[in-house]
């Protein structure tokens, strides 16, 4: 059973989502609408999450995903104990499609992510030519309740 699946986090970058899943198909890309990006998780090594904040949009992938694609993602963003899924509703191609994202559990403080983890993003937001500003402010906000300007090593 085929799954589309949407990815805001380090699995953007196409290298990086296919040492994960292997088998994975690109779908597209999208906005998360009335969402923001934000990194949680402990100092330095905190990861990506989005929570829903009115008027803010978070650049993200869609992908399709085989059960064992699916399976080694879960293992991967150390799904049900870091993070949920849930369906949420994106446009695409002026469709509106369902997609399986992991969101954050409740308990994560926000914090700066690692050098590495922030690098893995940036070349996902590159490659899919995203505009960087989103991801700095997601940075800058994070960052501000747990003390470092930059991402640590």
């Amino acid at each position: 059973m085929k799954r589309i699946y949407m990815t805001y986090d380090a699995a953007l970058g196409t290298e990086r989502m296919m040492q994960i899943c292997p088998t994975a198909r690109v779908v597209g890309t999208v906005e998360l609408k009335d969402y923001r990006l934000l990194f949680r998780g402990k100092h330095g090594a905190a990861v990506a999450a989005v929570e829903p904040l009115k008027g803010s949009t978070v650049p993200a992938m869609l992908w399709e995903l085989s059960q064992a694609d699916e399976d080694a993602l879960d293992q991967s963003v150390g799904f049900p104990t870091v993070y949920r899924k849930e369906v949420l509703t994106v446009t695409l191609s002026r469709k509106r499609i369902k997609a399986a994202a992991y969101i954050m559990r409740d308990g994560y403080s926000l914090s700066a992510p690692s050098r590495y983890y922030y690098g893995l993003l940036l070349k996902g937001y590159r490659e899919h030519g995203f505009d960087e500003k989103a991801l700095a402010t997601a940075l800058g906000a994070s960052a501000k309740e747990d003390g470092p300007d930059e991402p640590n090593d």
